[in-house]
């Protein structure tokens, strides 16, 4: 029976740790904790991927209560949209691998595609917009966690956007809804047209969720 192959030996001064990588292993910890994705080796090698390409990691902005069950939150809709808000379309291929590597249910992603009438590109933003109202029980908040993603204030800040934007994925939202009467989606548009003209073109939840605003909603 052959004897078992000895390791050979190391002193301290033969070891050499590259100096990038104890940071780079505290970041990726921290990562890790603050994500706590449901598939940690998958995650893991987007993350890495992620950075040696130059891109976003899969990386919440804050941690969230972690659950059991795969579902969709509004941080892991915040990281693929870290990832992908580049792109004006996006190909379902790319889309579904990323929507993996987060842990997110299969049966939810082909929900929203079938939804959308998306087949093999897939506009961002629509596919962001019909996301967020499921996650919500109606319209309003649906448009205000929308805001939150994509505003560029600070968190718990105004969560403003371009009002053109706000326009084109109310209107949107309103038409998929269709129990919104296209006058109802104008009377919503005249009332915010004079707040993003004092507000510089800006608007946020605090401007649609006035009593004096119609609801989003139409209700």
């Amino acid at each position: 029976m052959p004897l078992p192959t000895k390791e050979p030996m190391y002193c301290a001064e033969q070891i050499k740790i590259p100096p990038a990588l104890p940071d780079i292993l505290k970041q990726f910890t921290k990562a890790a904790i603050r994500t706590q994705p449901g598939d940690l080796l998958a995650w893991s090698a987007a993350y890495f991927d992620s950075l040696s390409a130059g891109k976003a990691p899969p990386v919440k902005n804050r941690f969230e209560t972690p659950t059991d069950e795969k579902v969709i939150t509004p941080g892991l809709l915040g990281v693929l949209h870290k990832q992908l808000w580049s792109q004006e379309t996006v190909g379902v291929d790319d889309l579904k691998e990323k929507w993996g590597q987060l842990s997110l249910p299969g049966e939810r992603l082909d929900e929203i595609l079938t939804l959308g009438n998306f087949v093999a590109n897939v506009p961002w933003l629509k596919f962001l917009a019909l996301s967020c109202t499921s996650l919500e029980s109606n319209l309003t908040e649906a448009v205000s966690l929308l805001c939150k993603i994509l505003t560029k204030d600070a968190e718990g800040g105004a969560a403003r956007i371009e009002y053109g934007l706000f326009k084109q994925l109310y209107t949107y939202l309103a038409e998929v809804d269709g129990n919104i009467t296209e006058e109802h989606i104008e009377s919503v548009i005249a009332y915010l047209d004079n707040d993003a003209a004092k507000g510089e073109g800006m608007i946020g939840p605090a401007n649609f969720t006035h009593s004096f605003c119609p609801k989003l909603s139409g209700q």
